[in-house]
């Protein structure tokens, strides 16, 4: 009997350590932000557009340290069209067409820890609302993991605009990026951070010279993976922060990915959390700033959708479709 106490009791402590790596551990506090946000003019005609195709079913904890198990959430799988009278932009795209089959190719333990619901793709979301695709001037990648490339093949001769590192990283990335790799036909083109200081990122670059839309990179969860800051006529600002956090408690309470979580899927969890505590700082200090983890729904809910931007007879005919 106590030979048997003595081996429960070494096989639970693993359990109790593993256990803990869910739970709260908040990072400290970043410096301070000082500054006021970046001059923009953006043009009137402007618009972003969220195009939800899908969701994953998670937890809470799944996300962050300190969320619960019992959280079920839905992990929003969206593209954002952004409309600009010098070349509408598609940043990520979500479920594709084809995200049945592309999901096939994923590793099998994956596959096994991952249900998913499919809704419209993009493309399928764009064409029904009569959108004239010749006013798309590029696929912006936050990063090339599958629930992001899987939508690309579903428009063909549009550009996708990715980071050197990141290129590479969809040839390099193993099983990760084994959608993005086996993806044919694609026109990568690769862009640089040609522009100064950008909210505390080092480096940016303005798509427009407007700063309506600029990109600054953030690499750790990819190599190459960026945030898209966009500012809209109005003054509204959104902050498209990719899966640097999955949810917005990531930034709101400084929590990272479980340990898990983070020796899976993040290249350089070092990274991230630099990443992390200066949008923490951004955040703390533009609290009217919309903060956008690609899955996380609730970043998607002040963004219009097509329907609310079509209308009305236009918009019924989208929704019979």
């Amino acid at each position: 009997m106590k030979k048997i106490v003595v081996v429960a009791a070494l096989l639970l402590v693993p359990l109790a350590l593993f256990l803990r790596t869910f739970s709260a551990a908040p990072l400290p506090a970043p410096a301070p932000l000082s500054g006021a946000l970046p001059p923009a003019s953006p043009p009137a005609q402007m618009a972003v557009i969220q195009l939800p195709t899908g969701v994953t079913h998670r937890s809470a904890a799944f996300a962050y340290r300190g969320g619960s198990f019992g959280d079920r959430r839905d992990f929003a799988m969206a593209a954002v069209l952004v409309r600009h009278p010098r070349g509408d932009l598609l940043i990520d795209t979500g479920f594709g067409r084809d995200i049945d089959s592309q999901f096939q190719s994923m590793p099998l333990p994956f596959r096994l820890a991952t249900s998913y619901q499919r809704l419209r793709s993009a493309a399928e979301q764009l064409d029904a609302a009569g959108y004239d695709r010749t006013a798309l001037r590029a696929i912006i990648l936050t990063h090339a993991h599958w629930d992001h490339v899987s939508g690309v093949p579903d428009f063909p001769g549009t550009p996708v605009w990715v980071t050197p590192e990141e290129h590479r990283f969809i040839s390099d990335g193993g099983m990760v990026t084994v959608v993005a790799r086996n993806l044919t036909g694609v026109r990568y083109e690769e862009y640089a951070f040609d522009g100064g200081p950008y909210l505390g990122f080092a480096r940016s670059h303005d798509v427009y010279g407007d700063g309506a839309v600029v990109i600054v990179p953030a690499p750790g969860h990819t190599p190459g993976s960026v945030i898209v800051f966009l500012t809209l006529p109005g003054g509204t600002r959104y902050a498209l922060v990719g899966d640097l956090v999955w949810q917005r408690e990531g930034i709101s309470e400084r929590e990272e990915r479980p340990w898990l979580q983070r020796s899976l899927v993040d290249a350089d969890p070092s990274g991230v959390r630099d990443n992390l505590l200066r949008m923490a700082a951004i955040a703390a200090r533009f609290p009217d700033l919309h903060i956008v983890p690609a899955h996380d729904a609730r970043g998607f809910a002040d963004m219009p959708t097509l329907e609310s931007q079509a209308p009305a007879g236009d918009a019924a005919a989208a929704a019979a479709s």
